[in-house]
């Protein structure tokens, strides 16, 4: 069974978070000053139980999801996060099991995913310089041991690697080319992403986004690029490859080039909502029908009524009146 959005966008990705906490605190997603010690996270009976994300999971998959990607929060904070990704990967008709982490984690940590089904691994890192990427996390972790960790995920067959780096300008922009340097010859895919406006507790400004166009210009000028077709309907970042090599590079533009047109994604909080934009002011609650005793059959019949009635299309109408709505925070559904 597959099921469209009022814009005639089907759903195919879906993003879990797992969890609510992190142990970084970058600017851009917790800042320490409101997810400081005294911050309350959800208690552990609001998460969704690996049973139930599990079902939820296999409901998503006869809609037509192909893509899982399990986030937070950090999803390695977790605990027995393995068990899950077990019982996620046999699901027959999954294409792809990914789980993007901030690889602040012991190296066996690595193996222990593969062996449980993980496919791909995404890891999060803002530059290469400990100073600046210290300043981002707010916790002082180095640069170093994520290399490590992204060095274990390769050797560990979790490819394609991918690398996202969030750039704010004033921050860490001087670290664009040190971070294309250093990936294109390692085979992996290094993401640029805008700042964006997500949550209401980052104090964005437009002021402080990079676009697109000017991250391209910045590495063109050192490094000649060449525009990709998508990979696939629904991709969100724009591709390039170097002209002299195969490796490329991914741009993910949703302030400036708004992808909302093409968006396949629906995103499923740690305590069971359904969201069905990044910007969205309010999820729907999944985790109560399920507790209630609710059948696969009618919690896919439930999740297909939500997806028809979607219209979201933020990104593409944002604007000062909806820049200040009130939002979800990226660390509750994931980015």
């Amino acid at each position: 069974m597959m099921v469209s959005d009022r814009l005639d966008r089907p759903l195919q990705d879906l993003r879990i978070s797992v969890t609510d906490r992190c142990n970084f605190r970058c600017q851009y997603c917790m800042p320490k000053e409101i997810f400081g010690r005294q911050f309350q996270f959800l208690p552990r009976e609001q998460l969704l139980r690996f049973e139930e994300i599990e079902r939820l999971a296999r409901a998503f998959v006869e809609l037509g999801v192909r893509k899982i990607r399990l986030t937070g929060g950090e999803p390695l904070m977790r605990r027995q996060i393995e068990k899950l990704i077990a019982k996620l990967a046999a699901i027959p008709e999954l294409e792809d099991l990914a789980l993007t982490t901030n690889g602040s984690f012991p190296l066996e940590r690595v193996r222990s995913l593969k062996d449980a089904g993980l496919r791909r691994m995404t890891v999060s890192l803002d530059s290469l310089d400990d100073e600046v990427f210290m300043a981002m996390n707010d916790v002082d972790f180095p640069v170093q041991r994520v290399l490590d960790w992204i060095d274990a995920s390769v050797e560990a067959g979790l490819t394609p690697v991918k690398v996202n780096m969030v750039v704010k300008r004033g921050v860490n922009e001087a670290s664009i080319l040190p971070m294309a340097r250093y990936f294109r010859h390692k085979g992996i895919t290094l993401r640029f992403i805008e700042y964006m406006d997500v949550g209401t507790t980052n104090g964005w400004r437009l002021d402080e986004v990079v676009p697109a166009r000017e991250i391209i210009s910045i590495l063109n000028a050192e490094m000649p690029l060449e525009p990709l077709h998508p990979n696939y309907e629904g991709e969100v970042a724009n591709r390039w490859r170097y002209v002299d090599e195969s490796a490329e590079i991914g741009v993910i533009a949703s302030v400036t080039q708004a992808f909302c047109a093409s968006c396949t994604r629906a995103r499923l909080s740690a305590d069971g909502k359904l969201y069905t934009c990044l910007f969205a002011t309010h999820g729907h609650d999944l985790r109560a029908p399920l507790r209630h005793g609710a059948s696969l059959e009618e919690m896919v019949d439930i999740i297909a009524s939500i997806w028809e009635k979607r219209n979201d299309r933020y990104s593409e109408i944002r604007s000062e009146h909806t820049i200040d709505l009130p939002k979800i925070e990226m660390s509750f559904i994931g980015g």
